[in-house]
């Protein structure tokens, strides 16, 4: 290799490096001053709205972990798509369960737009009682001061959202642990450090508060009912209309079950394909984040083999380090603390899901195939065999 491209090749395999020094010290910097943060005594009613498809291996115990909060007045509402729902026996006896705590059940939302779940959530928005409104999945669980430490900030008026991380109860299986592994060790680091660099422009789905107001001033969530990424629209639609986004240091948990390789595979490259197609730019500059295959590249190329040796020991241990400091010692994921030395395997296949995700426009969601036009999932309709050439593909 000519010289002028080795040594192009050795600054730019340095860029990972640099990144995750750079997310290590955010890490640092956001948990060591939110532990450290007294927050408001603020507790007004609010309304917790759950669209819920379907069940997981630790449903009940989610849903439940809700009614054990140490918080004075909320209610809980949930929203399935019809009353055939497995969930729906669950939430039943959530509500005997639990007499004190208001819980009701709504089905059979109107269909807004493509997105099911955003559906639900404005049957949700119209039912609810109160104006801060805390929106969750259903494979999500809660700590008892959970409610208490996402509703403080607003507290404040100009914050419009609040949104939390999230840390893995994962099934036995490969893919389960090594999504749980990408989300701490990997996707948050890069959170982290836009919130340092930035300050929050989105939210993360797991966890979003927010109010009736706020909602009103983006259009209410019809206007993101034909969206994919509805959480990063909501929180970034909140932003643009003047809204502070905040990091909640309040962590939440989400079940990771048990995936096939293909499973596995699709879902990753299904969830990057609609990173791409929603931030494409920032997503073309995660190649600048990929540590591996460029020590790997560096190695190669390095003109003397302790240089290309001193690229892969600096990706091995600053690598791990940035995974530890933020998924571990930040978020307290109990997946990532057993099984940190999956990172670089992890790294390797998530580096061919970033190659794959190029390779099409179109997603499978929900039993359905989109494409995704400017963030918004259109349904990819085939023609029909007697279709006259020209005859584009339904809306």
């Amino acid at each position: 290799m000519h010289a002028g491209w080795r040594d192009a090749v050795l600054v730019v395999a340095a860029a990972p490096l640099a990144y995750y020094v750079t997310a290590t010290i955010a890490a640092l910097r956001f948990f060591g001053r939110e532990r450290r943060r007294t927050l408001p005594v603020y507790t007004p009613a609010i309304s917790l709205l759950k669209p819920i498809k379907g069940v997981d291996f630790g449903s009940f115990e989610n849903f439940s972990s809700f009614c054990h909060q140490n918080y004075p007045d909320y209610e809980i509402l949930f929203a399935t798509n019809d009353e055939n729902d497995p969930a729906v026996p669950f939430i039943r006896s959530l509500a005997a369960e639990f007499p004190a705590i208001p819980i009701r059940l709504i089905t059979g939302a109107p269909q807004i737009g493509a997105n099911k779940k955003v559906n639900n959530l404005i049957a949700l928005a119209r039912e609810a009682r109160h104006d801060i409104l805390v929106l969750t999945d259903g494979d999500v669980r809660v700590a008892p001061n959970y409610l208490r430490e996402v509703v403080a900030p607003f507290a404040d008026a100009k914050t419009g959202a609040v949104t939390s991380f999230y840390r893995g109860i994962a099934e036995k299986s490969l893919g389960a642990e090594l999504e749980a592994i990408g989300a701490s060790g990997d996707f948050f680091a890069g959170v982290l450090v836009a919130n340092w660099m930035e300050g929050m422009t989105f939210a993360l789905g797991a966890s979003v508060v927010t109010t009736k107001q706020w909602v009103r001033k983006i259009g209410g969530f019809e206007a993101i009912a034909n969206m994919h990424s509805d959480d990063y629209e909501l929180g970034h639609r909140i932003a643009k209309a003047g809204g502070e986004v905040l990091l909640s240091r309040e962590s939440v948990w989400t079940m990771y079950p048990a995936q096939s390789p293909s499973g596995f595979w699709n879902h990753q490259v299904r969830w990057s394909r609609t990173v791409r197609l929603c931030r494409p730019l920032s997503y073309m500059g995660l190649i600048f984040t990929h540590g591996l295959p460029w020590a790997m590249l560096a190695a190669l190329v390095a003109p003397v083999k302790w240089i290309g040796a001193a690229y892969l020991l600096a990706y091995l241990v600053l690598r791990l380090v940035m995974a530890w400091t933020v998924g571990v010692w930040g978020v307290g994921d109990g997946v990532l603390r057993r099984k940190l030395w999956l990172v670089p395997f992890r790294d390797a296949i998530y580096f061919a899901v970033w190659l794959a995700s190029f390779a099409s426009n179109r997603i499978h969601w929900g039993g359905e195939q989109f494409k995704m036009e400017k963030g918004q999932m259109v349904p990819a309709v085939a023609k029909s065999p007697t279709a006259k050439s020209g005859a584009g593909a339904a809306p």
